[in-house]
C-alpha cells in the first residue's frame, strides 16, 4: 500500500516536471497571423479575420505576416487556408483605380491646369505609373494614380 501511494506520487512528479519543462508550454518568441476562415483571392483582410498564433516550429520559412497592421486592408493574390501562415507575397494593395472606370485626368505646368475625364487601361494602386485614355481626344498618356484617385498626368 506504501509503495502504491509512493509511486502514484512519484508518476505525478514526473508528470507535473515534463509538462513544466515542455517547450510547448514555454511562451513562443515570435508570432505568426493565421486566417481565421477561408480568404479567397481578391478579398479584403480585416483585423477580424486573422488571428495572431505562436510560432512552435523553428524551421518556419520566413516571409509570413506577424502583426495586424501588415495585413489589415489589403487584398489577398490566392487563397489562404486556415490555421496556415499568411505569406507577405500573397498580399497586395487595393487597387486605388480599376480598369475602365471614369477618372480625372489632372496635367498642371507652370500654374496651367487643365482637367479631363479619363478610364484607366489597367489597375492601380496609389503611387503607381499607368496609361489612361481621355475620353474628349482618344489620346492615351500616361500618369500618376493620387490618393484621391485621380491621375496626375505626366509631362512626355
Amino acid at each position: 500500500m506504501f509503495a502504491q501511494s509512493i509511486s502514484r506520487h512519484v508518476v505525478r512528479l514526473a508528470f507535473v516536471l515534463g509538462v513544466c519543462a515542455s517547450p510547448a508550454t514555454g511562451q513562443a518568441s515570435e508570432v505568426a497571423l493565421v486566417p481565421e476562415r477561408t480568404i479567397y483571392p481578391g478579398e479584403t483582410i480585416t483585423g477580424e479575420m486573422v488571428r495572431a498564433v505562436g510560432i512552435t516550429n523553428p524551421n518556419l520559412a520566413s516571409g509570413y505576416a506577424s502583426d495586424v497592421a501588415e495585413v489589415d486592408g489589403m487584398v489577398t493574390t490566392r487563397t489562404l487556408l486556415p490555421g496556415r501562415t499568411i505569406p507577405v507575397a500573397s498580399l497586395r494593395e487595393a487597387w486605388a483605380v480599376e480598369r475602365g472606370s471614369p477618372v480625372t485626368l489632372v496635367f498642371s505646368d507652370q500654374g496651367l491646369v487643365i482637367t479631363a475625364p479619363g478610364t484607366p487601361l489597367q489597375n492601380a494602386s496609389i503611387g503607381e505609373m499607368i496609361r489612361v485614355r481621355n475620353i474628349d481626344s482618344g489620346v492615351i498618356v500616361s500618369g500618376t494614380v493620387m490618393q484621391d484617385g485621380s491621375i496626375r498626368v505626366v509631362r512626355k
